[in-house]
């Protein structure tokens, strides 16, 4: 590891005034932000960790850092007890991490079990901004609390707070069995502001992942914001739960049966209850990760069904078992027609981890897609966004996404 100090601070920093030192941290939280200086725009961001007591290794998990050692350690300034990783990021970065550190075992660092792996992660202790993913009786989670950076230059997400004078909808949570994957989930309906069970068939969004409506996503103040402004039209929101981390493994990614659980057991039983279109120009279909991989795979194999397409870091890297390629989806649309489909897609600048079996990142599998989609002749908004595979950055680029396909 490289014995260059790039952040300016610490390049001068007394080791016999390190206590100062750590009261103006105290006082302008962290990670520190500094200017590069060379009129590019970037900036140095450093994480920082105080160790009270001696430790053998410091790590960040997320963000700039990754996941991985030795990438993401930190080193100990000498003479001091200022652990430290300094990176040069755009201004507009958003993400979340936190933090482990070792008493000498690594445990925490290298553990392969991920359960295992994750339970002596904590929050920056410098860092009073936070991101929380809720407790979840049904999946028996009991919630999560990450660290939060959003510099000075990183896009608005406008819509995510309820406004006091703004109508709001209804969300409803059902549960509904398939025989098709002989299972029973939850399904979260949500009606718009002003909603008529007899108006007209109404424009029709469908989104995996559906436990998001109460955590990391607040889809439902999202969906009332942009109505209630006139920036997308009145719809009713199809929210599809995913049980488990197994189930969802195996149903999303480029799953038939799945599929064909949306458009011949579960949206039928919604038409029975409220009034949808059945217009696929009018049909949105959306997701995150696998979900967005799911997404893209039912436009192009259910045109007739879903006409719009959201997908955010789509896990495009993807191939069947059975399938020694990689990227399977994006061979299936650079070998089939054209559909009637349009595209959301994003990916995150940050995501360029090495995915399963040496797979292309998420990223770089993202920029194939989109590839294959221009010359196909699709018609594709494509948007990359400084940040990692992250529901602090997607919960405002959904915003985005809605308005460039459903305000159309």
């Amino acid at each position: 590891m490289s014995d260059r100090v790039d952040s300016p601070r610490l390049r001068e920093l007394d080791p016999g005034r390190v206590a100062e030192f750590w009261d103006e941290v105290g006082g302008d939280g962290s990670p520190m932000v500094e200017s590069v200086g060379d009129g590019g725009g970037d900036v140095w961001l450093t994480f920082l960790y105080r160790a009270a007591e001696a430790v053998s290794s410091v790590a960040v998990f997320g963000g700039p850092a990754g996941w991985e050692a030795p990438g993401n350690l930190m080193r100990r300034l000498d003479g001091t007890d200022v652990w430290y990783l300094t990176f040069r990021v755009g201004a507009d970065l958003r993400c979340t991490y936190r933090l482990a550190i070792s008493d000498g075992d690594g445990s925490a660092v290298e553990a392969e079990d991920w359960q295992e792996r994750t339970a002596d992660w904590f929050t920056d202790p410098l860092n009073p901004a936070t991101f929380v993913f809720p407790e979840d009786e049904f999946l028996g989670s009991d919630g999560t609390v990450v660290s939060l950076v959003e510099l000075p230059s990183a896009p608005e997400q406008p819509w995510l707070a309820p406004r006091e004078d703004g109508k709001r909808g209804e969300l409803v949570q059902k549960l509904h069995r398939s025989e098709f994957l002989d299972n029973e989930r939850r399904i979260w309906i949500h009606t718009p502001p002003g909603y008529q069970p007899n108006d007209e068939p109404y424009p029709l969004l469908v989104l995996f992942d559906g436990d998001v409506v109460r955590g990391p996503i607040p889809f439902p103040t999202i969906l009332d914001n942009l109505i209630n402004a006139g920036r997308i039209p009145p719809m009713v929101a199809v929210l599809v739960d995913s049980l488990t981390q197994e189930v969802r493994n195996r149903e999303l990614p480029c799953g038939a049966a799945f599929l064909e659980y949306l458009t011949d057991e579960l949206l039928p039983w919604v038409r029975e209850q409220y009034p949808i279109t059945t217009d696929p120009a009018r049909t949105i279909v959306a997701g995150q990760s696998h979900g967005g991989q799911a997404a893209a795979f039912a436009g192009l194999r259910r045109p007739d069904v879903f006409g719009n397409v959201i997908s955010q870091s789509g896990s495009f890297w993807w191939s069947p078992d059975d399938d020694p390629e990689h990227e399977w989806l994006t061979r299936q649309y650079a070998e089939s027609e054209r559909q009637p489909v349009r595209f959301y897609l994003e990916a995150g600048l940050m995501e360029r981890g090495q995915t399963p079996d040496y797979g292309p990142s998420i990223l770089v599998a993202n920029r194939h897609l989109r590839t294959i989609l221009r010359i196909k002749g699709y018609d594709l908004e494509y948007a990359e966004y400084n940040g990692g595979h992250d529901y602090a950055c997607w919960r405002g680029s959904l915003a985005d996404a809605l308005i460039k396909l459903a305000a159309r």
